[in-house]
């Protein structure tokens, strides 16, 4: 939960310049970001107040190579995550979100997205930006579930509203029901081996595999 002074931020990256020049756009946010610690190691994120941020700004580069295992402690441990790395190739991407991060955005995105990314992560929203949503258009994979055109229904409204009680009032369903939906196509993502287990992990697999489009989305809206 965000807290009555903007969310929390801790920064994992080994270049001070980049430390720095996010440190600038978290201050000049509206509302402002607090960035409780820095550092260019993981550990910064597991310990002081970096353990309690709501948000990491993870860096997956250390001195040129990938910290899958800081970035595997880090989901393990329920928190939001941002990647922001230089590299934009589509593997590099989707094995980030496979892994079950928020989001995944390139430094050339900078604070035009980063920033409302972080406010919409910490809230317990989605954030898809220019690249990702480049890469997941593009990936199109065989073992995609097959939804039902209620499932879809359900599932679309779902990412638009903010709670199951307000999808069950807009569809005319009972709360029960809604959850029968959504808990029947995480079943059919678990069954393909791409579990989405949060609200954000399921709306990214949808977009990946063309199930929703961005265009039927009034916006992202927090877990419930």
């Amino acid at each position: 939960m965000v807290g009555p002074l903007g969310p929390t931020v801790v920064i994992v990256d080994d270049h001070p310049a980049i430390i720095e020049g996010v440190r600038g756009w978290c201050a000049a946010a509206d509302p402002p970001i607090s960035v409780v610690a820095s550092g260019k190691r993981s550990a910064v994120a597991f310990a002081g107040p970096g353990r309690t941020a709501d948000v990491v700004v993870f860096d997956l580069l250390y001195d040129g190579q990938p910290d899958f295992a800081a970035l595997r402690r880090l989901v393990a441990e329920g928190r939001r995550i941002i990647v922001y790395s230089q590299d934009d190739s589509a593997d590099m991407v989707l094995r980030c979100i496979e892994m079950g991060v928020a989001t995944y955005l390139t430094k050339v995105e900078g604070d035009e997205h980063l920033v409302p990314a972080i406010h919409a992560i910490a809230a317990g929203g989605t954030y898809t930006g220019p690249m990702l949503s480049g890469v997941l258009a593009g990936d199109r994979r065989p073992e995609r579930p097959v939804l039902s055109d209620r499932e879809r229904e359900v599932l679309i409204a779902w990412f638009e509203c903010e709670s199951k009680q307000l999808v069950a009032r807009k569809l005319h369903l009972s709360v029960k029901t809604v959850d029968t939906y959504i808990e029947r196509v995480r079943m059919e993502y678990a069954d393909t081996g791409r579990p989405a287990t949060s609200k954000s992990a399921l709306m990214i697999r949808a977009l990946q595999d063309g199930i929703v489009d961005l265009t039927e989305l009034d916006g992202p809206s927090p877990d419930s």
